[in-house]
């Protein structure tokens, strides 16, 4: 699949819709490993296994993008084939999942290596100083990495941050399983989510 980025720069948050579809609880451990390899960068931390369960009532169907945490996007093999493995691969590897009980489901981690310093800080709401998250946020279109479905910010590297044609793309194949939060919009028209890193 070849994807050209759109006339209209945005930056997205992406996360399972609140609807009637199983989602994956991340195992605590390899969460922990996986923030610490995303704040620090250490390849000692970098995550080479990443453990989940299903959670939810058993009877629902499974979702194609089932993880809301904000670093740790989870994708089925089912989305990825038709997203296109090489154009995700561009963001950084993906991981399988090793889901407890549920030795038929494949499903991985998007682990984004790619960290780019493309904030506008004089324009953007102050990084939180727990997290770095930066709620209210301006892209430098310059160096907006517009090519990659998805990357991180340095002030914020703990939140995997999807370019809109991604953003769009994704949500079109999950038939609106996810829910996209406009972060920032060239578009002067275009009003981002009033907490897009909230839950």
């Amino acid at each position: 699949m070849t994807e050209t980025p759109e006339k209209s720069p945005a930056v997205y948050r992406l996360l399972p819709k609140l609807a009637d579809y199983q989602q994956l609880t991340p195992n605590s451990w390899d969460l922990r490993q996986l923030k610490r390899w995303q704040r620090l960068g250490a390849e000692e931390d970098r995550p080479v296994q990443f453990r989940a369960e299903w959670a939810g009532e058993r009877n629902w169907p499974k979702g194609d993008f089932p993880s809301g945490y904000p670093g740790a996007p989870i994708l089925s093999r089912r989305l990825i084939d038709r997203f296109g493995v090489d154009a995700l691969r561009t963001a950084g590897p993906l991981l399988p999942v090793d889901i407890e009980g549920a030795q038929g489901d494949e499903y991985h981690l998007l682990l984004v290596e790619q960290v780019v310093d493309c904030l506008d800080l004089r324009r953007s709401s102050k990084p939180k100083k727990l997290n770095g998250e930066v709620k209210n946020a301006v892209y430098r279109t310059d160096a907006l990495p517009a090519h990659l479905p998805a990357f991180r910010l340095p002030q914020f590297a703990g939140a995997v941050q999807w370019n809109g044609w991604a953003a769009e793309r994704l949500v079109e194949l999950t038939d609106d399983q996810v829910e996209a939060r406009l972060c920032w919009s060239e578009n002067p028209t275009a009003v981002p989510h009033p907490d897009p890193w909230g839950f």
